[in-house]
């Protein structure tokens, strides 16, 4: 850690992407508006769930990337025996080449994680700038890491919580929102716009390195190199104002729950739950899905 709190005194600017065990979970009940519901999603299933894999990748103000190593892959430990996850998520996961028992095995501690990515230098700073694509939850796992404990209950207590751990953000995809030809996901924009991938696909570090050449390639194409953080700093795609759909006030969601649990005040909806072997509960969602390949340990591009 102490390489990287080097690193990034002479590069401030942090791509970064994480990989968990998909969506478990659907809130029920009332909400007041439609942001409301979705951030009551995101916060049941981080709750719940465990992060799996994180990659960051270093850049300078002019997008200029460390000479020697610039992304970093951390896997963590995850057990398939006593943690939840998302059925078809983990079958993906698997499939593109996860070794979950090298996660359990070989996996870092998310708690001695926590405490030495407090004094990284990464977080708290104003001068550090994060770049992410649609990362809701990407932040959310971040923040349960960092505090070690469940999200705030209100939306706004989140974003409050985010702004003091991560003073500047750039979303990829809330700056999509001012161009009207780019659409798609990460791989999509990056092949509009002709930056190609390092590393193989569906892995958190190759992602962040993707994020941050993509994000600078953007920056220079459609905002001339300098964005107005008054317009977009600190939004993430599809919650609060960085939510793309109006609002609906006092909307009730929820699916027939087969099983119910509460997580603070808020039901919650275990999706289609099923039970593997050691009669831990698992459940299959048609959710997103998120499958990085993993590397034991730390990855170096």
């Amino acid at each position: 850690m102490a390489v990287l709190r080097d690193l990034v005194e002479q590069y401030p600017f942090l791509a970064m992407d994480t990989e968990f065990p998909g969506v478990v979970a659907r809130p029920i009940g009332n909400f007041r508006t439609s942001s409301d519901y979705h951030y009551q999603t995101l916060r049941c299933n981080v709750d719940l769930l465990k992060i799996i894999q994180l990659g960051i990748t270093f850049a300078d103000e002019n997008g200029t990337l460390p000479r020697d190593t610039c992304t970093w892959q951390f896997n963590f430990r995850f057990n398939l025996a006593d943690d939840m996850y998302a059925q078809d998520s983990i079958d993906l996961l698997t499939k593109s080449g996860i070794d979950f028992k090298r996660h359990e095995d070989y996996g870092i501690n998310v708690d001695h994680f926590g405490e030495l990515l407090i004094s990284s230098g990464f977080v708290l700073l104003d001068d550090v700038k994060w770049i992410s694509f649609h990362s809701g939850y990407d932040f959310g796992y971040l923040l349960k890491v960092l505090t070690c404990s469940p999200l705030p209950a209100e939306e706004t207590e989140f974003f409050d919580l985010l702004k003091t751990y991560f003073p500047c953000i750039y979303d990829i995809k809330y700056l999509m929102k001012s161009i009207k030809n780019l659409k798609g996901g990460l791989q999509d924009i990056a092949d509009d716009l002709q930056v190609s991938r390092i590393g193989p696909q569906h892995q958190a570090g190759s992602d962040s390195l993707l994020t941050a050449t993509t994000f600078f390639k953007m920056r220079q194409t459609f905002f001339n190199d300098k964005i107005d953080d008054q317009r977009f700093l600190g939004y993430l795609y599809g919650l609060g104002s960085g939510i793309s759909t109006p609002n609906v006030t006092n909307i009730t969601i929820g699916t027939p729950p087969i099983t119910n649990i509460t997580i603070g005040t808020n039901a919650v909806a275990i999706i289609n739950t099923n039970t593997s072997n050691n009669n831990t509960p698992v459940a299959t969602t048609n959710g997103k899905v998120h499958n990085r390949e993993i590397i034991p340990e730390t990855r170096k591009f």
